[in-house]
Protein backbone atom coordinates (compact mmCIF):
# COMPACT_ATOMS: atom_id res chain seq x y z
CA UNK A 1 0.00 0.00 0.00
CA UNK A 2 2.86 2.37 0.86
CA UNK A 3 4.58 1.67 -2.46
CA UNK A 4 1.23 2.25 -4.17
CA UNK A 5 0.94 5.69 -2.57
CA UNK A 6 4.42 6.58 -3.79
CA UNK A 7 3.55 5.33 -7.28
CA UNK A 8 0.42 7.50 -7.27
CA UNK A 9 2.55 10.58 -6.59
CA UNK A 10 5.06 9.58 -9.29
CA UNK A 11 2.26 9.08 -11.80
CA UNK A 12 0.76 12.47 -10.94
CA UNK A 13 4.16 14.15 -11.36
CA UNK A 14 4.62 12.42 -14.73
CA UNK A 15 1.16 13.39 -16.00
CA UNK A 16 1.44 17.03 -14.89
CA UNK A 17 4.78 17.25 -16.70
CA UNK A 18 3.13 15.84 -19.83
CA UNK A 19 0.35 18.43 -19.54
CA UNK A 20 3.00 21.17 -19.25
CA UNK A 21 4.71 19.97 -22.42
CA UNK A 22 1.48 20.13 -24.42
CA UNK A 23 0.06 23.37 -23.00
CA UNK A 24 0.19 26.33 -25.39
CA UNK A 25 -0.40 29.00 -22.72
CA UNK A 26 2.90 29.51 -20.89
CA UNK A 27 1.25 30.68 -17.66
CA UNK A 28 -0.87 27.53 -17.40
CA UNK A 29 2.09 25.36 -18.43
CA UNK A 30 3.99 26.92 -15.55
CA UNK A 31 1.22 25.81 -13.18
CA UNK A 32 1.51 22.24 -14.42
CA UNK A 33 5.29 22.28 -14.02
CA UNK A 34 4.94 23.46 -10.43
CA UNK A 35 2.34 20.78 -9.78
CA UNK A 36 4.69 18.16 -11.20
CA UNK A 37 7.47 19.34 -8.88
CA UNK A 38 5.14 19.28 -5.87
CA UNK A 39 3.97 15.73 -6.60
CA UNK A 40 7.58 14.58 -7.09
CA UNK A 41 8.55 16.10 -3.75
CA UNK A 42 5.69 14.20 -2.09
CA UNK A 43 6.91 10.95 -3.64
CA UNK A 44 10.50 11.59 -2.52
CA UNK A 45 9.34 12.37 1.02
CA UNK A 46 7.26 9.19 1.20
CA UNK A 47 10.14 7.10 -0.15
CA UNK A 48 12.59 8.60 2.34
CA UNK A 49 10.20 7.95 5.22
CA UNK A 50 9.88 4.29 4.23
CA UNK A 51 13.63 3.91 3.51
CA UNK A 52 12.91 3.08 -0.14
CA UNK A 53 15.30 3.98 -2.94
CA UNK A 54 13.41 6.65 -4.85
CA UNK A 55 15.46 6.23 -8.04
CA UNK A 56 14.11 2.68 -8.41
CA UNK A 57 10.53 3.98 -8.39
CA UNK A 58 10.82 6.72 -10.98
CA UNK A 59 9.00 4.92 -13.79
CA UNK A 60 5.34 5.84 -14.40
CA UNK A 61 2.83 3.00 -14.13
CA UNK A 62 0.94 1.34 -16.98
CA UNK A 63 -2.13 3.37 -15.98
CA UNK A 64 -0.22 6.66 -16.32
CA UNK A 65 1.19 5.63 -19.70
CA UNK A 66 -2.32 4.67 -20.85
CA UNK A 67 -3.63 8.10 -19.82
CA UNK A 68 -0.80 9.68 -21.80
CA UNK A 69 -1.86 7.62 -24.82
CA UNK A 70 -5.44 8.78 -24.36
CA UNK A 71 -4.14 12.34 -24.28
CA UNK A 72 -2.29 11.83 -27.57
CA UNK A 73 -5.41 10.45 -29.25
CA UNK A 74 -8.24 12.50 -27.73
CA UNK A 75 -6.48 15.57 -26.36
CA UNK A 76 -4.76 16.29 -23.07
CA UNK A 77 -7.78 18.05 -21.56
CA UNK A 78 -9.11 14.55 -20.86
CA UNK A 79 -6.00 13.76 -18.83
CA UNK A 80 -6.45 16.95 -16.78
CA UNK A 81 -10.06 16.02 -16.10
CA UNK A 82 -9.16 12.53 -14.90
CA UNK A 83 -6.31 13.86 -12.75
CA UNK A 84 -8.53 16.39 -11.03
CA UNK A 85 -11.32 13.88 -10.49
CA UNK A 86 -8.79 11.50 -8.95
CA UNK A 87 -7.53 14.25 -6.63
CA UNK A 88 -11.12 14.94 -5.52
CA UNK A 89 -11.78 11.26 -4.86
CA UNK A 90 -8.62 10.92 -2.79
CA UNK A 91 -9.50 14.03 -0.76
CA UNK A 92 -13.02 12.75 -0.13
CA UNK A 93 -11.65 9.36 0.97
CA UNK A 94 -9.21 10.99 3.41
CA UNK A 95 -11.97 13.14 4.93
CA UNK A 96 -14.30 10.14 5.21
CA UNK A 97 -11.63 8.06 6.95
CA UNK A 98 -10.92 10.86 9.43
CA UNK A 99 -14.62 11.29 10.16
CA UNK A 100 -15.05 7.59 10.85
CA UNK A 101 -12.06 7.53 13.20
CA UNK A 102 -13.20 10.85 14.74
CA UNK A 103 -9.97 12.61 13.83
CA UNK A 104 -9.78 16.36 13.35
CA UNK A 105 -10.49 17.74 9.85
CA UNK A 106 -7.74 20.30 9.36
CA UNK A 107 -8.55 21.52 5.85
CA UNK A 108 -5.31 20.14 4.47
CA UNK A 109 -7.18 17.13 3.13
CA UNK A 110 -8.20 19.02 -0.02
CA UNK A 111 -4.82 20.64 -0.65
CA UNK A 112 -4.22 18.70 -3.86
CA UNK A 113 -7.56 19.90 -5.24
CA UNK A 114 -6.97 23.50 -4.18
CA UNK A 115 -3.32 23.73 -5.12
CA UNK A 116 -3.89 24.63 -8.77
CA UNK A 117 -6.20 27.46 -7.87
CA UNK A 118 -3.78 28.64 -5.18
CA UNK A 119 -0.87 28.76 -7.61
CA UNK A 120 -2.98 30.59 -10.16
CA UNK A 121 -4.14 33.17 -7.63
CA UNK A 122 -0.56 33.86 -6.57
CA UNK A 123 0.52 34.30 -10.19
CA UNK A 124 -0.60 37.79 -11.23
CA UNK A 125 -0.13 36.91 -14.88
CA UNK A 126 -2.87 34.31 -14.68
CA UNK A 127 -5.24 36.11 -12.32
CA UNK A 128 -7.48 37.30 -15.12
CA UNK A 129 -8.20 35.54 -18.39
CA UNK A 130 -5.97 32.54 -17.66
CA UNK A 131 -7.78 31.81 -14.41
CA UNK A 132 -11.19 31.85 -16.06
CA UNK A 133 -9.89 29.87 -19.01
CA UNK A 134 -8.39 27.21 -16.77
CA UNK A 135 -11.54 26.90 -14.65
CA UNK A 136 -13.85 26.64 -17.65
CA UNK A 137 -11.58 24.05 -19.26
CA UNK A 138 -11.55 21.95 -16.09
CA UNK A 139 -15.33 22.09 -15.81
CA UNK A 140 -15.79 21.20 -19.45
CA UNK A 141 -13.63 18.08 -19.43
CA UNK A 142 -13.65 16.44 -16.01
CA UNK A 143 -12.93 13.08 -17.56
CA UNK A 144 -16.62 12.85 -18.36
CA UNK A 145 -16.32 11.91 -22.02
CA UNK A 146 -14.14 8.88 -21.35
CA UNK A 147 -16.18 7.91 -18.30
CA UNK A 148 -19.36 8.17 -20.37
CA UNK A 149 -17.83 5.88 -22.99
CA UNK A 150 -16.90 3.26 -20.41
CA UNK A 151 -20.21 3.39 -18.55
CA UNK A 152 -22.26 3.50 -21.75
CA UNK A 153 -20.57 0.35 -23.02
CA UNK A 154 -21.00 -1.25 -19.60
CA UNK A 155 -24.76 -0.54 -19.56
CA UNK A 156 -25.19 -2.00 -23.04
CA UNK A 157 -23.16 -5.12 -22.33
CA UNK A 158 -24.67 -5.93 -18.93
CA UNK A 159 -28.31 -5.33 -19.89
CA UNK A 160 -28.18 -7.20 -23.19
CA UNK A 161 -26.02 -10.02 -21.81
CA UNK A 162 -28.68 -10.67 -19.17
CA UNK A 163 -31.47 -10.50 -21.74
CA UNK A 164 -29.72 -12.82 -24.19
CA UNK A 165 -28.89 -15.37 -21.47
CA UNK A 166 -32.47 -15.30 -20.23
CA UNK A 167 -33.87 -16.16 -23.65
CA UNK A 168 -31.03 -18.64 -24.29
CA UNK A 169 -31.94 -20.42 -21.05
CA UNK A 170 -35.57 -20.69 -22.11
CA UNK A 171 -34.79 -21.93 -25.63
CA UNK A 172 -31.43 -23.72 -25.11
CA UNK A 173 -29.86 -21.13 -27.38
CA UNK A 174 -31.99 -21.95 -30.39
CA UNK A 175 -35.09 -19.98 -31.34
CA UNK A 176 -35.45 -16.25 -30.96
CA UNK A 177 -32.17 -15.48 -29.21
CA UNK A 178 -30.68 -13.50 -32.09
CA UNK A 179 -33.88 -11.55 -32.75
CA UNK A 180 -34.33 -10.81 -29.04
CA UNK A 181 -30.71 -9.70 -28.68
CA UNK A 182 -30.90 -7.33 -31.63
CA UNK A 183 -34.26 -5.97 -30.44
CA UNK A 184 -32.88 -5.46 -26.93
CA UNK A 185 -29.79 -3.72 -28.32
CA UNK A 186 -31.80 -1.31 -30.47
CA UNK A 187 -34.44 -0.65 -27.82
CA UNK A 188 -31.83 0.02 -25.14
CA UNK A 189 -29.67 2.21 -27.40
CA UNK A 190 -32.67 4.26 -28.56
CA UNK A 191 -33.87 4.63 -24.97
CA UNK A 192 -30.42 5.80 -23.84
CA UNK A 193 -30.16 8.22 -26.75
CA UNK A 194 -33.59 9.70 -26.11
CA UNK A 195 -32.90 9.99 -22.38
CA UNK A 196 -29.61 11.77 -23.05
CA UNK A 197 -31.22 14.13 -25.56
CA UNK A 198 -34.01 15.05 -23.14
CA UNK A 199 -31.55 15.52 -20.28
CA UNK A 200 -29.23 17.85 -22.21
CA UNK A 201 -32.04 19.73 -23.94
CA UNK A 202 -34.09 20.32 -20.79
CA UNK A 203 -31.01 21.56 -18.93
CA UNK A 204 -30.18 23.94 -21.75
CA UNK A 205 -33.74 25.28 -21.90
CA UNK A 206 -33.83 25.76 -18.13
CA UNK A 207 -30.52 27.65 -18.11
CA UNK A 208 -31.46 29.75 -21.13
CA UNK A 209 -34.73 30.75 -19.48
CA UNK A 210 -32.95 31.72 -16.27
CA UNK A 211 -30.37 33.71 -18.23
CA UNK A 212 -33.07 35.57 -20.15
CA UNK A 213 -34.84 36.48 -16.90
CA UNK A 214 -31.54 37.78 -15.56
CA UNK A 215 -31.05 39.90 -18.68
CA UNK A 216 -34.57 41.33 -18.37
CA UNK A 217 -33.90 42.22 -14.73
CA UNK A 218 -30.58 43.82 -15.69
CA UNK A 219 -32.22 45.96 -18.39
CA UNK A 220 -35.24 47.04 -16.31
CA UNK A 221 -33.58 47.42 -12.91
CA UNK A 222 -29.79 47.88 -13.21
CA UNK A 223 -29.63 49.54 -9.78
CA UNK A 224 -31.13 46.48 -8.10
CA UNK A 225 -28.82 44.11 -9.97
CA UNK A 226 -25.84 46.24 -8.98
CA UNK A 227 -26.82 45.96 -5.31
CA UNK A 228 -27.27 42.18 -5.69
CA UNK A 229 -23.82 41.86 -7.23
CA UNK A 230 -22.30 43.97 -4.45
CA UNK A 231 -23.96 41.74 -1.83
CA UNK A 232 -22.50 38.64 -3.52
CA UNK A 233 -19.00 40.14 -3.30
CA UNK A 234 -19.60 41.19 0.32
CA UNK A 235 -20.65 37.62 1.14
CA UNK A 236 -17.27 36.52 -0.21
CA UNK A 237 -15.54 38.72 2.33
CA UNK A 238 -14.89 41.82 0.21
CA UNK A 239 -15.36 45.09 2.17
CA UNK A 240 -18.66 46.86 1.44
CA UNK A 241 -17.14 49.98 -0.10
CA UNK A 242 -14.89 47.97 -2.41
CA UNK A 243 -17.75 45.61 -3.33
CA UNK A 244 -19.95 48.57 -4.29
CA UNK A 245 -17.19 50.06 -6.46
CA UNK A 246 -16.62 46.74 -8.20
CA UNK A 247 -20.35 46.25 -8.85
CA UNK A 248 -20.75 49.80 -10.15
CA UNK A 249 -17.87 49.33 -12.58
CA UNK A 250 -19.14 45.97 -13.82
CA UNK A 251 -22.71 47.17 -14.35
CA UNK A 252 -21.55 49.80 -16.89
CA UNK A 253 -21.12 47.06 -19.52
CA UNK A 254 -24.44 45.22 -19.88
CA UNK A 255 -23.06 42.17 -21.68
CA UNK A 256 -20.19 41.75 -19.23
CA UNK A 257 -22.49 42.38 -16.26
CA UNK A 258 -24.95 39.76 -17.52
CA UNK A 259 -22.20 37.17 -17.88
CA UNK A 260 -20.91 37.82 -14.36
CA UNK A 261 -24.40 37.83 -12.81
CA UNK A 262 -25.24 34.56 -14.54
CA UNK A 263 -22.11 33.01 -13.10
CA UNK A 264 -22.17 34.58 -9.63
CA UNK A 265 -25.92 34.73 -8.92
CA UNK A 266 -27.21 31.71 -10.85
CA UNK A 267 -24.09 29.56 -10.74
CA UNK A 268 -24.34 28.88 -14.49
CA UNK A 269 -21.26 28.46 -16.64
CA UNK A 270 -22.14 29.50 -20.19
CA UNK A 271 -19.73 26.92 -21.62
CA UNK A 272 -21.73 24.14 -20.00
CA UNK A 273 -24.83 24.81 -22.10
CA UNK A 274 -23.14 24.94 -25.50
CA UNK A 275 -23.09 21.17 -25.99
CA UNK A 276 -25.25 19.61 -28.68
CA UNK A 277 -28.17 17.50 -27.45
CA UNK A 278 -28.18 15.60 -30.75
CA UNK A 279 -24.45 14.89 -30.47
CA UNK A 280 -24.90 13.61 -26.91
CA UNK A 281 -27.75 11.36 -28.06
CA UNK A 282 -25.72 9.93 -30.95
CA UNK A 283 -22.76 9.18 -28.68
CA UNK A 284 -25.05 7.45 -26.17
CA UNK A 285 -26.59 5.35 -28.93
CA UNK A 286 -23.19 4.28 -30.30
CA UNK A 287 -21.61 3.54 -26.92
CA UNK A 288 -24.57 1.46 -25.73
CA UNK A 289 -24.64 -0.44 -29.03
CA UNK A 290 -20.92 -1.27 -28.87
CA UNK A 291 -21.42 -2.97 -25.52
CA UNK A 292 -24.79 -4.54 -26.32
CA UNK A 293 -23.67 -6.24 -29.54
CA UNK A 294 -20.96 -8.34 -27.85
CA UNK A 295 -23.26 -11.06 -26.39
CA UNK A 296 -25.35 -11.11 -29.60
CA UNK A 297 -22.56 -11.66 -32.15
CA UNK A 298 -22.07 -15.43 -31.60
CA UNK A 299 -25.75 -16.10 -32.34
CA UNK A 300 -25.29 -14.51 -35.77
CA UNK A 301 -22.97 -17.35 -36.79
CA UNK A 302 -24.00 -20.34 -34.70
CA UNK A 303 -26.63 -21.49 -32.21
CA UNK A 304 -27.28 -23.83 -29.29
CA UNK A 305 -24.78 -24.51 -26.51
CA UNK A 306 -21.84 -23.48 -28.70
CA UNK A 307 -23.31 -20.00 -29.21
CA UNK A 308 -24.09 -19.68 -25.49
CA UNK A 309 -20.53 -20.62 -24.48
CA UNK A 310 -18.95 -18.22 -27.00
CA UNK A 311 -21.32 -15.45 -25.91
CA UNK A 312 -20.39 -15.96 -22.26
CA UNK A 313 -16.65 -15.94 -23.04
CA UNK A 314 -16.92 -12.83 -25.25
CA UNK A 315 -19.06 -11.02 -22.68
CA UNK A 316 -16.68 -11.95 -19.86
CA UNK A 317 -13.78 -10.53 -21.88
CA UNK A 318 -15.78 -7.34 -22.50
CA UNK A 319 -16.63 -7.06 -18.81
CA UNK A 320 -12.99 -7.49 -17.83
CA UNK A 321 -11.94 -4.78 -20.28
CA UNK A 322 -14.57 -2.40 -18.88
CA UNK A 323 -13.51 -3.17 -15.30
CA UNK A 324 -9.90 -2.52 -16.26
CA UNK A 325 -10.86 0.74 -18.00
CA UNK A 326 -12.63 1.95 -14.85
CA UNK A 327 -9.27 1.88 -13.04
CA UNK A 328 -8.26 4.90 -15.13
CA UNK A 329 -10.52 6.90 -12.82
CA UNK A 330 -10.26 4.92 -9.57
CA UNK A 331 -6.57 3.99 -9.62
CA UNK A 332 -7.46 0.51 -8.28
CA UNK A 333 -5.67 -2.69 -9.29
CA UNK A 334 -6.51 -3.66 -12.89
CA UNK A 335 -6.89 -7.37 -12.17
CA UNK A 336 -9.06 -6.83 -9.12
CA UNK A 337 -11.37 -4.36 -10.87
CA UNK A 338 -11.54 -6.42 -14.05
CA UNK A 339 -12.35 -9.73 -12.38
CA UNK A 340 -14.83 -8.06 -10.04
CA UNK A 341 -16.71 -6.76 -13.06
CA UNK A 342 -16.65 -10.22 -14.63
CA UNK A 343 -17.91 -11.84 -11.41
CA UNK A 344 -20.87 -9.49 -11.05
CA UNK A 345 -21.75 -9.68 -14.74
CA UNK A 346 -21.62 -13.48 -14.87
CA UNK A 347 -23.66 -13.72 -11.66
CA UNK A 348 -26.39 -11.52 -13.13
CA UNK A 349 -26.36 -13.49 -16.40
CA UNK A 350 -26.51 -16.80 -14.50
CA UNK A 351 -29.59 -15.63 -12.64
CA UNK A 352 -31.42 -14.62 -15.82
CA UNK A 353 -30.30 -17.84 -17.54
CA UNK A 354 -31.67 -19.87 -14.63
CA UNK A 355 -34.96 -17.99 -14.65
CA UNK A 356 -35.19 -18.47 -18.42
CA UNK A 357 -34.50 -22.17 -18.01
CA UNK A 358 -37.31 -22.51 -15.47
CA UNK A 359 -39.72 -20.61 -17.70
CA UNK A 360 -38.70 -22.75 -20.70
CA UNK A 361 -39.28 -26.01 -18.77
CA UNK A 362 -42.62 -24.69 -17.52
CA UNK A 363 -43.78 -23.81 -21.04
CA UNK A 364 -42.55 -27.07 -22.55
CA UNK A 365 -44.09 -29.06 -19.71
Amino acid sequence: MKNKNIQTEIDASYLYSILAEHESEEAIANVFRQMSAIERSHAEAFAKKENISFENLMRPSFRAKTLNLIGKVFGYDYVLGILMDTEKSISAAIISTKQKSKKEITGNETNHVKILQTILEKDKETAGKYMSKFESRHRSVGGNAIRAAVLGGNDGLLSNFGLVMGVAGATSGEKGVLLTGIAGMLAGALSMAMGEWISVKSSQELYENQMQIEMDELETNPEGEMRELALIYMAKGIPEEQALRMAAEIIKNTANAHEILVKEELGINVEDIKGSAVEAAVYSFILFTVGAIIPVLPFMFTSGIQAIVISVIASAAGLFFIGAAITLFTGKNVWYSGFRQVLFGLAAAAITFGIGKLIGISIMG
